[in-house]
């Protein structure tokens, strides 16, 4: 196991990394956040974050305990320059970093080659499991997509006829609220994995696009996970084979999925924002399986190139005018008819300081029993009025879960406080 000295040992990485004021004009940056929490949903207060260069992983370039929230301080740690993500041929666009997250009565956990991009905020999000023992959990996250060769996408027809392998069996698209990921190829003998939804496509997204890409360019591809992603939900494709997994982690077969990766804070808040939407086209009621490739070592005419898709993000297009350009005009976007997981779905509008109703109630009974695992979130009284107090309530919230913190409960919000409503109710019952 690493040994990890006194936190007061240690001098700040400027020292380490022999980066100095005369340096940090050219010197590119990015940021690291590390949440702890049990595997009851609650945050682990003074864990002991250490982090080191992948390179030279004795080499400790910063220590910091986590909050009440379990969150650590956004840390700045030196990355290549931003250019490096924006050409294909460039070398690699990301520094690497061990991360050891530690907390008395829990598995210690070691994630090697976390990846942080230039002028974005990598999430590293940790579970750590209870014991009485010294167990060290290592993940080795694997290199990023568009760095490193991976077998391309065999290609499927993007509808699936009813009557095939894949038959339709779902009379409405539903969003689930978890799909089981199978950490290899079909047939290969590898671990299944129930993954939160949401938490699926983030980790896609991140394994497979740079967060430094334009905003539309960024959504484009997020949309073109999802309703990849909703076909095998819909379509049930491995499950009316005989699997029992919802998807793969395979390149060949689906997308890039790596276990206990980290994500980043803005392709973290496109998902929240668009994950119930999908792409459809005329009389066809099944999500489209929207194949794609990089664009740079593989070519796949009809289907999305992604280093492409940047240009034209580049170049001014809109996320539906990228998707249109590769899968054709008649490409749209849908809307998923059901969220499962739940207690109750989007009311279609905005709660915000003098809302008022069964919704604004519904909230703040959820932020109450959130705050029970969270307590930097106030209690609030439940009485349906929004007030200042709700808006605290709701900002300090979304401060904690990644979220622009504004007071205003929108879509993103709204289901951000079911999830993790949910989540913390349910290992309650535990």
């Amino acid at each position: 196991m690493y040994q990890v000295k006194p936190l007061e040992t240690y001098k700040k990485y400027s020292e380490k990394m022999r980066i100095y004021p005369a340096q940090m004009d050219t010197q590119s940056f990015g940021n690291l956040q590390v949440r702890a929490t049990s595997d009851r949903f609650a945050p682990i207060e003074n864990a002991l974050v250490t982090i080191s260069s992948s390179d030279d992983p004795s080499n400790i370039i910063e220590q910091f305990a986590t909050n009440e929230s379990g969150l650590s301080p956004l840390i700045s740690l030196p990355t290549p320059p931003i250019e490096y993500s924006l050409e294909p041929a460039s070398p690699r666009p990301y520094a690497t970093y061990n991360i050891i997250i530690s907390a008395p009565g829990y598995e210690t956990e070691l994630i090697e080659n976390s990846e942080v991009l230039p002028d974005s905020i990598a999430l590293q999000n940790s579970i750590l499991l209870p014991s009485l023992e010294e167990v060290e959990l290592i993940f080795n996250i694997s290199p990023h997509t568009l760095y490193y060769e991976y077998p391309p996408k065999i290609p499927e027809a993007e509808i699936k006829p009813v009557g095939e392998t894949g038959e339709i069996v779902l009379s409405r698209v539903v969003v689930p609220e978890f799909i089981i990921v199978h950490d290899g190829s079909p047939n290969e003998n590898a671990p299944n994995y129930w993954v939160p939804f949401r938490d699926y496509i983030k980790n896609v997204a991140s394994s497979e696009i740079y967060a430094t890409w334009p905003e539309s360019t960024i959504y484009a591809n997020v949309l073109a996970i999802l309703s990849f992603t909703l076909n095998r939900v819909y379509t049930e494709w491995y499950r009316s084979q005989g699997y029992n997994f919802t998807i793969t982690s395979s390149t060949a077969y689906d997308h890039k999925w790596i276990r206990n990766r980290n994500i980043y804070e803005n392709i973290s808040f496109i998902v929240d924002s668009v994950f119930v939407n999908y792409l459809s086209r005329p009389n066809v009621r099944q999500p489209i399986l929207t194949q794609y490739c990089d664009g740079y070592r593989v070519t796949c005419p009809n289907w999305m190139s992604q280093w492409g898709s940047k240009d034209l993000g580049e170049q001014g297009y809109s996320a539906i005018e990228i998707l249109r350009n590769y899968y054709g005009n008649s490409i749209y976007i849908n809307t998923a008819t059901e969220v499962s997981g739940v207690p109750s779905s989007w009311p279609g509008t905005n709660l915000t300081i003098g809302s008022r109703g069964e919704n604004v109630r519904i909230i703040q009974s959820q932020l109450n029993r959130i705050a029970e695992n969270f307590p930097a979130i106030p209690l609030i009284a439940v009485d349906g009025i929004y007030g200042p107090r709700t808006a605290e309530a709701v900002t300090r919230f979304q401060s904690i879960f990644d979220l622009p913190a504004n007071g205003i409960v929108d879509m993103p919000t709204w289901y951000k406080i079911s999830f993790i409503y949910v989540a913390v109710t349910r290992m309650a019952e535990f």
